[in-house]
């Protein structure tokens, strides 16, 4: 009976310090949450629509012209844009983990560093980026005639064709510092006797990383592609800073942050704006997301 009082105890202590941060998240999360999605159900002038048009908003994002064409290529672009970023980031990210828990030469440098580029902010790396592929004065189109590559140079963000994946390998640049984390931690918490033992069989790094490192963090694995899929499909900064709110060339980049900041807010060449129409974009990237998250806990789930 003691110890059944102290479990109570400890369980109401537990609610008292969950409490401050579970008011701080219904204020500034859920409650805006579901204002928006109450908001998509009108319409109107303003930042606040008054007029009642049910699902008028919804019917316009999916049958209208010009709404219909540019949700269809979001969420395309969104699904590319997602993909590339997983593969550049979550990929190279899993290998660099590798290399930083090794014992090799100026690994604990590394160690240091690696993070940085996250630490920068989305529009300075978008605007540095920007500078660097410009095709007048931009770097790196001078070191690819230096080392004579010339037959590469192109106008990398005026090309629909390069556009999407120059801004997925910038996103993944940006952000591989928490993949890295990820898998590090999970990589380090690998008993040190298996590995031994596994090296003592002789098994080589190739067979390492398949058969123990790979199985023993594929947890790890899920909740990475989970961040990189919430992350990708609310991402904006990135399209904004380097190729405008509507997401050039000829909407090649656009996704459904630009769309949904666009159709909100306006722009400097289109000043017309609509909230609540805003509102609805809001709430189907909501539904994609929740969506996308449940697929990928359950799969992980099965795998496991």
């Amino acid at each position: 009976m003691e110890m059944f009082k102290k479990v109570k105890k400890v369980r109401y202590y537990i609610f008292l310090f969950l409490l401050p941060a579970l008011f701080i998240y219904t204020i500034f999360m859920i409650l805006p949450l579901f204002n928006s999605m109450r908001m998509s159900f009108y319409t109107g002038k303003g930042i606040v629509p008054d007029q009642f048009c049910g699902f008028q908003n919804y019917v316009k994002l999916f049958t209208q012209f010009p709404f219909r064409e540019r949700l269809s290529n979001a969420f395309l672009n969104n699904i590319k844009f997602f993909l590339m970023v997983s593969i550049f980031q979550n990929v190279t990210g899993f290998f660099l983990a590798i290399l930083l828990t090794r014992n090799v030469k100026g690994v604990k440098f590394f160690r240091t560093i690696y993070f940085l580029p996250t630490a920068l902010s989305v529009i300075v790396v978008g605007f540095l980026f920007r500078l660097i592929l410009n095709p007048v004065w931009g770097i790196f189109d001078k070191i690819l005639r230096v080392i004579g590559l010339d037959f590469l140079i192109r106008p990398w963000l005026g090309d629909p064709v390069t556009a999407l994946p120059v801004l997925a390998i910038v996103t993944a640049w940006h952000m591989i510092g928490i993949p890295i984390i990820f898998f590090t931690a999970g990589i380090d918490g690998i008993s040190e006797e298996i590995i031994e033992a596994s090296r003592i069989d002789g098994v080589n790094i190739w067979g390492e990383i398949r058969h123990m490192i790979f199985p023993l963090v594929k947890p790890i694995i899920g909740i990475v592609f989970i961040l990189t899929f919430v992350g990708n499909f609310s991402e904006f900064e990135i399209v904004y800073s380097m190729e405008t709110a509507y997401g050039n060339p000829a909407y090649a980049t656009d996704i459904f942050g630009s769309f949904f900041y666009r159709t909100t807010f306006g722009t400097v060449m289109n000043v017309v704006s609509d909230v609540g129409l805003g509102a609805a974009i809001a709430t189907i990237m909501f539904i994609l997301i929740l969506i996308g998250v449940i697929i990928f806990l359950r799969l992980s789930q099965r795998t496991d």
